[in-house]
């Protein structure tokens, strides 16, 4: 095998979730493909993200929100079991073994070559083996490049020898850490810090910005803020870490030094401070393209820098909306796009078409799932103020609402929807509250079908839900 070069239709580079549906469809659409992949097929998502860091988050938000019930408070008052949560963590990424990927994989009838991908010219792809052989591979028609990205680092000097944890190591660790660090206000942020929290470990969240959560509306990051800080987070704004160092030997603390002279030590930190393509070792400079860039794009997802139109690029590499479902959305769309163009069909590329991924930047929806959860679809207040669009933003306090009540004693939580006023459109809405996650489906619906606000008043919440928050707002909203 490894002397021997193969020819496929569609080459596919990265098996993640985005590789993995792109390869699904191609493959449905009667091309051969083969995909690649240097680690564990089902990729970040699947071993170090989205899966892992929720089984390790379910508990933590079961419980509180049990807390919050009268007759169950007493139930739980106690701590959690830690090792019951990370062996349900361990049981949720199948112990970080793939064979039901594969198996998967085998039943769509695509091809599986294990090792690390590199490009070696057009439509050509060179994979090195685990033991140091090489498969060549030639697409016929497409490269789709899906290898997602990996964790931002700072510039600081030494970094590699604090061994810093990524979100890998925070959703992967075995154990407790006594004193956990951790830099950034973003999502992977403050799921890890009320996850680390909830499980025992001392935490202080260092924030670059004024806020958490800053791609939101403010209210979110301010509740979340809230929150960790009662449940005992040491949240700090507007700092900045200048150096670290780990003390020499097994368990070593690191000391860290902050902008203002300040100093902390801690037995890990995190660093959750953004996300890099990647793109660095995948041959890109055999192409014409600069190693460690994102791949820009168009609507259909070819790499518009590249003649002939035969390279992809699809997910989080593309840098359009770097989350686990948008990637699979854009997969799903990329995947029946090729299948059209090498079966010389026609290609829908209208505005919500069959063929363009739209909703990566008019209704993308994220759940951060802290306590509170936020939910949010569509542009916050901010971004639609920004797009020349004229607006009206109704809010709403959640203990209006019944269902609220019920669902939780001293229940806080706040909603907002932005309506365009010149379409009478739902163009974005934020919900924060415990157990919101649920309702941001239905917003998502408004948003992207652009139902008339004035049709959503016919539009009636069972009582007494916490979805009664859209008769709330309805009701603000016609004043």
């Amino acid at each position: 095998m490894n002397d021997t070069s193969r020819t496929y239709d569609v080459v596919v580079i990265g098996a993640g979730p985005v590789g993995e549906n792109v390869a699904d469809r191609t493959s449905a659409a009667g091309l051969s493909t083969v995909i690649v992949e240097s680690e564990l097929l089902g990729g970040e998502c699947s071993f170090w993200a989205c899966e892992p860091s929720k089984a390790l988050l379910r508990p933590v938000l079961a419980r509180a929100d049990a807390r919050r019930v009268p007759g169950l408070k007493q139930a739980v008052a106690g701590p959690l079991d830690v090792p019951a949560v990370l062996a349900h963590r361990d049981d949720i990424v199948n112990h970080w073994h793939d064979e039901d990927q594969v198996e998967w994989l085998n039943s769509v009838s695509v091809d599986l070559v294990r090792g690390h991908g590199r490009l070696d010219g057009p439509r050509r792809v060179v994979v090195t083996t685990p033991d140091g052989g090489t498969v060549p591979l030639t697409a016929r028609h497409v490269v789709a490049v899906c290898t997602g990205t990996g964790a931002a680092l700072p510039d600081l000097p030494r970094l590699d020898e604090v061994r810093p944890w990524t979100s890998r190591e925070a959703t992967s660790a075995d154990a407790v850490p006594g004193r956990l660090v951790v830099v950034g206000g973003g999502v992977v942020a403050v799921e890890m810090a009320t996850a680390w929290r909830a499980l025992g470990a001392e935490v202080t969240l260092l924030v670059r910005g004024g806020g958490l959560l800053s791609r939101m509306e403010a209210f979110a990051g301010e509740l979340v803020a809230e929150a960790l800080r009662e449940a005992g987070v040491d949240v700090r704004l507007g700092t900045a870490v200048t150096s670290v160092a780990r003390e020499d030997g097994p368990g070593g603390e690191v000391r860290i030094t902050l902008a203002d002279g300040g100093r902390l030590a801690a037995d890990e930190i995190l660093f959750a401070i953004g996300r890099a393509p990647r793109t660095r070792d995948i041959g890109l400079e055999t192409i014409g393209l600069a190693p460690g860039d994102w791949l820009k794009v168009d609507d259909t997802f070819r790499v518009g820098a590249i003649e002939d139109g035969w390279l992809y690029a699809v997910g989080d590499v593309n840098h359009r909306a770097l989350m686990t479902h948008q990637g699979k959305y854009q997969a799903r769309i990329a995947g029946a796009v090729i299948g059209a163009r090498v079966n010389g069909e026609p290609l829908d590329e209208s505005r919500w078409g069959t063929h363009v991924a739209t909703a990566d930047s008019e209704a993308v929806p994220q759940v951060v799932f802290t306590d509170p959860e936020v939910a949010a679809v569509g542009l916050s207040a901010r971004e639609a103020e920004r797009s020349g669009r004229r607006v009206k933003v109704v809010d709403n306090d959640f203990r209006s609402v019944a269902g609220a009540v019920q669902y939780a004693e001293g229940y806080r939580g706040k909603a907002r929807m932005v309506v365009d006023l010149d379409r009478g459109t739902l163009v974005g809405a934020t919900f924060v509250g415990p157990g919101v996650g649920e309702l941001l489906h239905s917003a998502t619906i408004a948003v992207i079908s652009e139902v008339p606000v004035e049709r959503l008043w016919h539009a009636v919440p069972a009582f007494p839900t916490i979805s009664e928050v859209w008769l709330r707002l309805m009701e603000a909203y016609r004043g």
